[in-house]
């Protein structure tokens, strides 16, 4: 594939291009009006000289001598310089013919007048005037002649020097244009520059938009978007990946702790059981773990719900309640639920979202209270409130409740309230079901909503 143009190039062409266009059309330009001069001066001189003539013819009287008739007219081209007459009566019969060129060769006209602005006899160039003149005595035919070889070799130099200034003038402006295109560029090559420096350990880098021109702005704008986004992402990529090592360590030391008791002596069969049971305990939570983390990972690349259904809440929500009762009834927690609506969407994740908020909930109710869903719809829009009376959550705690290994009491033990993970799993359901979810708390009442589009 064909690698593009640089910038740089693309602009100075595209200015090199507009150069010679306008440069090329003012030298036309200006060849054309310099050759309309020259005409216009000569058409006035030949017009002067034929309106001599005529009044000549009109005034002649017979009888006049050849050499009288020959002055008469020699003092009419006298002041015209390189100036020639040829004058003919209506028998082709010279009545006056000028030193120079025969012009008897020129084709005849029968219109009043004629302009020849260019014409040869092989040694020099001339530009002829033909007219008819019709008199008492007869019908004259006037050629009129001035030399233009001054003329044509001044154009010729003219026209050779303008183009040689057009030509310098088009490589000037195209190397001032590359300079200024490199100049300009000069701010965009600071950025790149400042992006190439950028590293792991650096990602807080900035642009400072007012550093910038202004057609930069919006570009200093995005990238320092990015590179908090970047930032924020690799800070969370890091947290994440060194929650993952603390939370794997505990089971993993538990394994070896307990394995290596039991082999440190002879033990009977029973103690051996024991320690399996308590090893399959760790190995079922480190595989709730790791489930759950790829479960986040998919969601994090795009999960889609594989299958959208139609969903009765009220139909769920007994179902989670029944499988909760037991637990609830231990903890002497009441499960309500009002309200009911039908969404579209995929059942396993819903309900696991439901059930995760539903554990939460019970987990942190005081004994004696009760745990209520209420479900209800406002035009499109389905909202689910999982609410729970206990201890207030703080607010700096509340916009950090659905990160990962996120916990409100990092001294609890790890048992209590699992990895950490269950909010985020839930806020990933909501997002890809292209909800939201958020939190309010107080001494009364801790509420999450759920908020779904009802054609979801």
């Amino acid at each position: 594939m064909r690698h593009p143009l640089s910038l740089t190039l693309r602009l100075t062409l595209l200015f090199a291009a507009a150069s010679i266009i306008v440069l090329l059309t003012f030298g036309w330009i200006i060849g054309r009006s310099i050759e309309q001069h020259f005409v216009a001066e000569d058409l006035n001189e030949l017009d002067v000289i034929t309106a001599s003539v005529q009044q000549t013819l009109t005034t002649l009287k017979s009888g006049l001598q050849p050499e009288d008739i020959q002055q008469r007219f020699d003092d009419i081209l006298v002041g015209h310089h390189s100036a020639l007459l040829r004058l003919s009566d209506s028998q082709e019969r010279i009545i006056y013919l000028s030193p120079g060129p025969d012009f008897s060769s020129l084709p005849t006209t029968t219109s009043e007048q004629r302009l020849i602005p260019k014409w040869s006899d092989g040694k020099h160039n001339y530009r002829l005037l033909i007219q008819r003149v019709t008199t008492d005595q007869d019908t004259y035919t006037i050629v009129a002649a001035v030399a233009i070889d001054f003329h044509l070799h001044f154009f010729s130099n003219f026209i050779r020097t303008l183009w040689l200034m057009v030509a310098g003038a088009i490589a000037l402006m195209v190397l001032l244009a590359w300079i200024a295109v490199r100049q300009g560029h000069q701010p965009l090559r600071q950025i790149i520059n400042q992006i190439r420096q950028i590293r792991a350990s650096e990602l807080n880098s900035r642009i400072d938009p007012a550093t910038v021109p202004t057609e930069l702005t919006e570009l200093a704008h995005s990238f320092n978007e990015l590179m908090q986004r970047l930032e924020a992402s690799f800070t969370q990529l890091s947290h994440f990946s060194a929650d993952i090592a603390h939370e794997l360590r505990t089971p993993i030391t538990n394994l070896m702790t307990q394995t290596q008791v039991v082999l440190s002596q002879p033990r009977d069969n029973q103690a051996y059981q024991e320690t399996l049971y308590s090893n399959m305990e760790e190995y079922e939570h480190m595989a709730q773990m790791v489930g759950d983390m790829l479960f986040l990972a998919k969601a994090d690349n795009g999960l889609k719900p594989p299958a959208t259904v139609a969903i009765t809440l009220a139909t769920e929500i007994a179902s989670l309640f029944d499988y909760y009762e037991a637990w609830a009834e231990e903890q002497g927690v009441q499960l309500i639920t009002q309200g009911s609506a039908t969404i579209q969407g995929d059942r396993p994740m819903l309900r696991r979202a439901l059930g995760n908020l539903l554990a939460n909930a019970i987990r942190h109710t005081p004994a004696g209270m009760g745990v209520t869903i209420k479900v209800n719809q406002e035009h499109n829009t389905t909202i689910i409130a999982i609410q729970n009376p206990g201890t207030a959550i703080a607010a700096e705690h509340l916009p950090h409740l659905f990160d990962r290994f996120y916990r409100i009491d990092p001294s609890r033990q790890r048992n209590e309230e699992g990895a950490g993970l269950g909010l985020a799993i839930v806020k990933s359901i909501v997002d890809i079901h292209g909800g939201n979810i958020s939190v309010t708390s107080n001494d009364a009442l801790t509420e999450f909503q759920i908020r779904l589009s009802t054609n979801a």
